[in-house]
C-alpha cells in the first residue's frame, strides 16, 4: 500500500514538473503587422529589426518560460484594410499572438477583428500586443480583453507634458498641429483640455489637422504657426509627418518650441539638426541616455543595423510573455492573457504593471529635450552629435490616468 502511494505520489510529481516545463523549448510565433513600405516604411523597418534583435535576446534560456520567438514580418502598408487581410494571413499560418502599433487607425481595427475572431474560434484564440497605438479609447470605451498596450497612451502622455508646462512661465500661446486620424484628434484633445485646467492663463491660438503620412512640404503650415504669435507647438505627429515638420520650421525660421511623442524616431534626429537645441522636448516611456542594459542593447544594435533602437515596449513585450508563459505553465493564448492581467515586473525603466482593469501598462514617462551630446549624456542618434537629454521624470503615478473600461472577460 505504501509502496504504491509512493508510485502515485512520484507520478503526480513528475507529471506536475512536466507540466510546468511543457512549453520549454517551443516556438512562439508572433505576427507583425505593420508599415515596410510607403513614407512610414523606415520607421516599420527599424521596428521589426527590433523585434527580431530582441526576439533572440529573449529566447531561451532568456525568459522564464524558455520558449523561442520567431517574428512573421507582414507588411501593412499602414492601412486597416490590408493589415485585416495580413491578420487572416498570419490566423492561416496558426499564428497565436500579433503585434501591431503605427496607427490607431489600424489598431482599432485589429481589436475589433481579434476580439470576433476569437468568439468565433474557441480553442484558436489571440493575442494582441499594441507596442505603440496610443489612442486612449482603446483602454477606455473600446477596451477589449485580449489587447494588452505596453505603451503610455496619448492622455497619460499629455498628462507629463502638461504637469512640466505648468511651471513654464514664458509659454503664454499655443498652436496644435497634429495627423487627422484618431491618435492626432486625442492628442488635441487632451491638450486643450489640460492646459485649461493647469495653465488657464495660455492661449490655443491655432488648430490644424493635416492627412496622414501624405504631406511632403510643411512650410504652409509653419506660415500659419508664425503667422498666430504661438511661442509652443504640441504635436502628436511621428515619422516623415514629424521629420518634415521640422525641417519646415528650421528651414522657414520657425524659433519656438515644439513638445513632442516621437522625436527620437526614424529620420526626426537629422531633420532637427543643431539648431534646434533646446527648442524641442520628448515624453516618452525611454530615452536615449538611461544606460544599463538598455545602454548595452542600444551600442550593440547600433553596431549590427548602423541603426538607432527607439521603441522600448519591444523589450516590455518580450519580458512580459516570457513571465506570463512561465506563470501560465503554457503557451495558450487563453492561459497566458489570464497570466498578463495585472502582471508586475521590473523593466529597464522601473517598476512596471499591466494593469488588470483595462490591460493599459503603467510605468514611469521621461521628459527630454534635444541638445548637444556630453558626457552626461553621450548616445548620438543619426550620428547627429546631438542626444535627448533627460530633463525630468514622472512616476507611474503621475503619469497614470483613470480608465472608464468595463471589461467582458471570457
Amino acid at each position: 500500500m505504501k509502496f504504491t502511494t509512493k508510485l502515485v505520489t512520484a507520478a503526480a510529481m513528475l507529471a506536475f514538473a512536466g507540466a510546468a516545463l511543457a512549453q520549454k523549448g517551443e516556438t512562439v510565433k508572433i505576427a507583425w503587422i505593420d508599415p515596410l513600405s510607403g513614407l512610414m516604411a523606415p520607421v516599420g523597418n527599424n521596428q521589426v529589426r527590433s523585434f527580431q534583435f530582441f526576439g533572440e535576446k529573449f529566447s531561451g534560456a532568456g525568459n522564464p518560460a524558455g520558449v523561442k520567438f520567431e517574428i512573421i514580418a507582414l507588411d501593412n502598408k499602414l492601412s486597416p484594410a490590408e493589415s485585416l487581410n495580413q491578420l487572416k494571413a498570419a490566423i492561416d499560418q496558426g499564428v497565436r499572438y500579433i503585434t501591431q502599433g503605427n496607427g490607431s487607425s489600424v489598431a482599432g481595427a485589429l481589436i475589433d477583428a481579434v476580439a470576433k475572431h476569437n468568439e468565433r474560434n474557441p480553442g484558436k484564440e489571440i493575442i494582441y500586443l499594441n507596442h505603440s497605438a496610443v489612442d486612449p479609447d482603446f483602454t477606455n470605451s473600446k477596451c477589449n480583453y485580449w489587447h494588452f498596450r505596453f505603451d503610455a497612451d496619448t492622455s497619460m502622455k499629455m498628462e507629463a507634458i502638461t504637469t512640466f508646462m505648468k511651471d513654464q512661465k514664458d509659454i503664454k500661446s499655443v498652436y496644435l498641429l497634429n495627423q487627422n486620424y484618431s491618435h492626432g484628434h486625442q492628442v488635441a484633445k487632451f491638450a486643450k483640455e489640460l492646459i485649461a485646467l493647469k495653465r488657464p492663463d495660455v492661449k490655443i491660438v491655432g488648430e490644424d489637422l493635416h492627412p496622414l503620412a501624405q504631406v511632403r512640404d510643411f512650410a504652409p503650415y509653419i506660415a500659419k504657426i508664425k503667422a498666430s504669435g504661438a511661442d509652443t507647438v504640441i504635436t502628436g505627429n511621428w515619422g516623415s509627418d514629424l521629420a518634415l515638420l521640422v525641417k519646415a520650421a528650421n528651414e522657414g525660421g520657425y524659433n519656438g518650441k515644439f513638445y513632442t511623442y516621437y522625436t527620437g524616431v526614424s529620420g526626426t534626429p537629422t531633420a532637427l539638426g543643431q539648431t534646434s537645441a533646446g527648442r524641442v522636448f520628448q515624453v516618452s516611456y525611454n530615452h536615449y541616455n538611461m544606460g544599463g542594459d538598455m545602454g548595452k542593447w542600444q551600442a550593440e544594435y547600433k553596431a549590427k543595423f548602423k541603426d538607432d533602437f527607439y521603441t522600448g515596449s519591444v523589450i516590455h513585450i518580450y519580458k512580459a510573455l516570457g513571465e506570463a508563459m512561465a506563470k501560465a505553465k503554457s503557451t495558450d493564448p487563453v492561459k497566458v492573457a489570464a497570466a498578463l492581467e495585472g502582471l508586475k515586473f521590473k523593466s529597464y525603466n522601473g517598476d512596471v504593471e499591466m494593469r488588470k482593469t483595462d490591460h493599459q501598462m503603467q510605468q514611469p514617462l521621461f521628459l527630454t529635450v534635444w541638445q548637444k551630446t556630453d558626457k552626461k549624456f553621450p548616445y548620438s542618434p543619426e550620428n547627429t552629435g546631438m542626444t535627448l537629454a533627460l530633463v525630468k521624470e514622472f512616476p507611474s503615478y503621475v503619469s497614470s490616468t483613470p480608465t472608464s473600461c468595463q471589461m467582458k472577460r471570457p
